[in-house]
């Protein structure tokens, strides 16, 4: 069995037994939903941009977050109805598609639009080229996740094979790599923040690459319900992506110190000069879109990248499983 049908039966089997850690922000609006999304990082700027400057409550919406940490588990918390509306890869509702899902979950919104981990190096290399991972080996990520098969898309796109050319480390758990590469595991290693900045901090580890640059435009993250949820609550999900819209303007026209200090009650157990490090770094590559339309180029790249992979016998349609009304109305 293929991974995408390992996730979605997962998902299936988690549907009437999922939990999450809430992070709920008290708002004055009309409407109360539940967003699910995949972990809690400042990754999604734009998202808290949006809800530490009042926007979804100015849509008349009083919205509740809720931590999946996974994708799987945020895909599980939408076809259960535990949550209105999922935030996560995009690739998930692909999969849930190609297990013929009834109810399927369409995308609505993106979000990101590269991917947003860093290739860690043990010393500062200034003129890094990624055949210098011939022979090494990396401690990187599950099989079938979004962060691996990135990767392995980057080496092929630069003729490196995945599964000779190099060791690739899969055996240790997501949160982990950071603290396994410390202690000595490794030549390289694949991080999201704020691992890569702390590992710099600690002189641990150095960012030589951008997988986001190097694997150009993915919809790595977007918005999604389901297609009954979109259907019946065409309102509030405009209202929704209203809000988005508004953040993701903020952060176009602001600069990374402004950005950082407004999400800066999103992230209380690190300090306002790590989370402008960070807001930085994502800013530099053009991490964020300037408006919440999810591009058709960009969907086109993200299943090649599952079909090189393995994890994709057909092509789900665009118009299946992208909805832009609502993202060109908020233009």
């Amino acid at each position: 069995m293929k991974i995408k049908s390992l996730y979605f039966v997962f998902a299936i089997l988690l549907c009437f037994t999922f939990s999450g850690c809430k992070q709920v922000k008290s708002t004055n609006g009309d409407k109360n939903i539940t967003v699910n999304e995949v972990a809690h990082s400042i990754f999604y700027a734009p998202q808290y941009v949006a809800i530490e400057n009042g926007y979804f409550e100015e849509e008349g919406l009083n919205v509740t977050l809720v931590t999946g940490f996974g994708a799987d588990k945020t895909m599980t918390a939408v076809l259960a109805s535990e949550a209105d509306i999922g935030f996560m890869g995009s690739e998930a509702s692909i999969y849930a598609y190609s297990e013929g899902a009834n109810d399927y979950v369409v995308n609505f919104a993106q979000l990101t639009q590269r991917a947003g981990n860093f290739l860690i190096a043990r010393e500062p290399i200034d003129n890094f080229t990624w055949s210098m991972l011939q022979g090494a080996t990396v401690l990187g990520g599950r099989k079938g996740g979004m962060p691996e098969m990135v990767f392995e898309y980057i080496l092929k796109k630069n003729g490196i094979d995945p599964a000779t050319d190099l060791t690739i480390n899969q055996n240790i758990d997501f949160g982990s790599t950071a603290a396994a590469f410390s202690g000595g595991q490794g030549d390289f290693t694949i991080e999201f923040e704020p691992a890569s900045t702390t590992l710099e901090e600690q002189s641990d580890g150095y960012v030589v690459a951008s997988l986001g640059e190097s694997s150009g435009y993915v919809p790595y993250t977007a918005y999604s319900a389901k297609t009954s949820y979109i259907k019946e609550n065409p309102e509030t999900i405009q209202s929704f992506v209203n809000a988005l819209q508004k953040g993701m303007n903020y952060v176009a026209n602001h600069t990374p110190e402004e950005i950082a200090k407004i999400i800066e009650p999103q992230f209380k157990e690190t300090d306002l000069d790590t989370i402008t490090a960070i807001v930085t770094r994502y800013y530099n590559q053009n991490t964020w879109k300037d408006n919440v339309v999810f591009e058709k180029d960009s969907y086109v790249l993200l299943q090649n990248i599952l079909n090189e992979a393995g994890q994709l016998e057909e092509y789900a349609p665009f118009d299946k499983l992208v909805d832009n009304t609502f993202a060109e109305n908020a233009k």
